[in-house]
This record gives structure tokens, C-alpha cells and sequence, in this order.
């Protein structure tokens, strides 16, 4: 795989996944009904640096763990090619019947929006795991990990930011749309198969 390739395809990984709502959603969803859109976008800023955190703290963790030790790092691919067949079967089997449920946002303080994103990001370990089981696969041969790594999670961070302002303009149109029982199961059974198909790549890869 060329870096080119590597490139385009988690990109359109990238956005794949970020149109499937989950927490980040809700939150910019419910902040922008209830605060206007200015608020909801500045939440939308807060979880996209959450995730670039995230995103800082897997390739850099990543790229030195490759430079020590190739079995280790073998093992985390391996833990995280299971932790995306998890995600992805448990998806097929019992998809949502609303996206956009109360209980998925999380209430309370920080009380500042861009705080509220920001926090409900850098607290959520599995975002972590995720990018750990994510990242891996894009790298090509012969390139540095880290760095690699740190631009893969700067064009994540910032494919979602663009959809998650996207959904702080349209507001109560998509939440509608969102909480239909068909568009949550066809949702979550198609991001299910592409975590099923990523943790198989990310599994039977030998890079």
C-alpha cells in the first residue's frame, strides 16, 4: 500500500465513521437545539481536540512501542483487530433503535461548551482503544509510524469536526431523521461491517 493510498482510504474510513452518530452527535445535537448554533459548533471544537489529544497520545505511543519491540507492538495489533470484531459483531447482532437516546449524553459539569467537547473526549478510554485498534492498519511500509500516526489522527480530527458542525447547523432536521428506528439499525449494521472488515485486515496484516 502506497502512501497515497494509505491516505485516500483513511479518509474515506474516516468519514465513514464520523456520519455514524454516537455520543459526539448527541452532544452537538442537544447543544445546538437547546443553545443555538454558535454553542453547538463550539462544542463540536471541543470533542475535535479531544480527539487529535487522543489521536497525539496513540501515535506517539504507537510509534515508540514499534521502535522498541515489533512483538509488542504485533501484540497490540492483534488485541485491537479483536476489539474491532467485537465492536463490529455486537453492532450486526444488536444494532440501536435511536441514535440519539437521553441517556448517550452525558450531563453536568464542565459547564463551558468548548469544555463540555473537549472533556467528554479525553475522558472516554475507549476513544483510546479505538484509535490504537484503528490507526494501525493505514501505515505503509517503510515510513515512520509516529509521525504517520499524527497526521492520520489530524485528518480524522478534522474530518469529524467538519460533520459534527454540519450537524450543529441542520439541528432538529437530522435529529429526526437520527432517532427513525431504520436509519439507527442500517446505520449501526453498516459501520458493524466495516469494523468487521478492518479488524480482519488489521488481524491478518503482517506490516
Amino acid at each position: 500500500m502506497t502512501v497515497s493510498q494509505s491516505f485516500l482510504s483513511f479518509a474515506l474510513a474516516a468519514l465513514i465513521l464520523a456520519l455514524t452518530p454516537g455520543l459526539d452527535t448527541a452532544l452537538v445535537l442537544r447543544t445546538a437545539s437547546r443553545d443555538g448554533r454558535a454553542k453547538g459548533v463550539e462544542t463540536a471544537l471541543g470533542i475535535a481536540c479531544g480527539c487529535l489529544a487522543w489521536g497525539v497520545a496513540a501515535a506517539t505511543g504507537l510509534g515508540a512501542l514499534l521502535a522498541a519491540s515489533r512483538l509488542a507492538f504485533d501484540m497490540i495489533r492483534v488485541c485491537g483487530a479483536a476489539y474491532l470484531l467485537w465492536a463490529g459483531v455486537r453492532m450486526l447482532l444488536w444494532p440501536r433503535s435511536d441514535m440519539l437516546a437521553a441517556e448517550t449524553v452525558r450531563r453536568g459539569p464542565p459547564r463551558g461548551h468548548f469544555l463540555r467537547g473537549l472533556c467528554q473526549n479525553l475522558l472516554n478510554p475507549k476513544i483510546g482503544v479505538f484509535y490504537i485498534s484503528f490507526l494501525p492498519q493505514f501505515v505503509p511500509a517503510h515510513v515512520r509510524v509516529g509521525p504517520y500516526l499524527f497526521v492520520l489522527s489530524g485528518v480524522q480530527a478534522g474530518v469529524s469536526l467538519l460533520w459534527l458542525v454540519v450537524v450543529a447547523c441542520m439541528g432538529h432536521s437530522l435529529a429526526r431523521l437520527l432517532r427513525q428506528g431504520a436509519t439507527a439499525r442500517l446505520m449501526d449494521r453498516l459501520t458493524g461491517s466495516i469494523f468487521i472488515g478492518f479488524g480482519l485486515r488489521l488481524g491478518l496484516s503482517r506490516h
